[in-house]
């Protein structure tokens, strides 16, 4: 069992750059990726995309690169077309002014879009230098997923230990529905005609209400419920999906139960197989 909700950050500082890498998670759906690059790193987001997708099947997972170059290659460039605008304007400002001066060049260069500089953006260069540190927090991030995930697994079969018990004790009450039903209906019969009561009719009238007030079949498909999400537990790492739906099962069994059955002690159980559910529910929405 792993769980959706984790961090993880890795940094690596050389002679020239420096970057970092940090991964959080939390609980969604379906796999959910958001990234926080530097532009010129987002050609690289399928690449870390499909590292992610081998460590992660669900949750929501926000990647975040700092990234610091001290010697990036780039070009600078003169715009032609920018230099002899600028230099008609001089000469007619000047012709206006009737001064006799040229603009030097360090004036010229300071001028926007006179100059124009090409950062030489590599990608693989960019890919070398964040695939290791990436990878180290990606083993980072799972093995914290993993850790969570042992936690949360033992929580939740604690609270389906909790279910399994006042199941128990909804069985044991469950048997003595019968000859309470057939007790009451005999009292009210015997009220009603003294000794001329019919034990056929009594019998007839006990099944109509067993049909009615039986939770047999509840505890039956309950049990199974409970057998299948702890099988589940044990076989697959990535059984958040199935054991959602198997509790969602577990939800709708219990609720007949606490509608059909009148005893105190029911009733009881009912409370407390609720409760117990809802906390195994609870840690569910963070279980991939």
């Amino acid at each position: 069992m792993k769980s959706m909700t984790s961090y993880a950050c890795q940094e690596r500082r050389e002679e020239l750059y420096s970057l970092s890498v940090e991964l959080r998670g939390c609980n969604s759906r379906f796999l959910e990726i958001n990234f926080f690059l530097p532009p010129y790193f987002s050609p690289l987001e399928q690449r870390i995309r499909q590292l992610i997708g081998r460590v992660c099947t669900r949750g929501r997972i926000d990647v975040t690169v700092h990234y610091r170059d001290q010697n990036s290659p780039f070009n600078v460039t003169v715009n032609h077309e920018a230099v002899t605008a600028y230099a008609a304007a001089f000469d007619s400002l000047a012709e206006i002014l009737r001064v006799d001066e040229k603009p030097d060049i360090k004036t010229l260069m300071s001028l926007e879009g006179v100059l124009e500089i090409e950062w030489l953006r590599d990608e693989d260069r960019y890919w070398e230098r964040i695939e290791d540190p990436l990878k180290t927090a990606l083993d980072s991030f799972a093995a914290e997923r993993d850790r969570e995930g042992r936690h949360t697994r033992e929580h939740i079969l604690s609270h389906v230990g909790v279910i399994e018990d006042s199941l128990g004790q909804v069985a044991l009450h469950a048997e003595e529905l019968e000859t309470t039903l057939k007790e009451n209906l005999r009292g009210r019969f015997m009220e009603l005609l003294g000794d001329r009561i019919d034990e056929n009719r009594i019998l007839a009238e006990t099944a109509v209400l067993l049909v009615k007030y039986t939770i047999s079949e509840e505890i039956s498909r309950l049990r199974s419920h409970l057998s299948e999400f702890r099988a589940e537990v044990g076989r697959s790492p990535g059984s958040g999906k199935k054991l959602d739906f198997l509790s969602q099962e577990m939800n709708r069994e219990i609720n007949t139960i606490g509608s059909k059955a009148s005893q105190i002690e029911v009733s009881r159980a009912v409370v407390d197989m609720k409760n117990a559910l809802e906390n195994v529910r609870e840690d569910l929405r963070n279980v991939e």
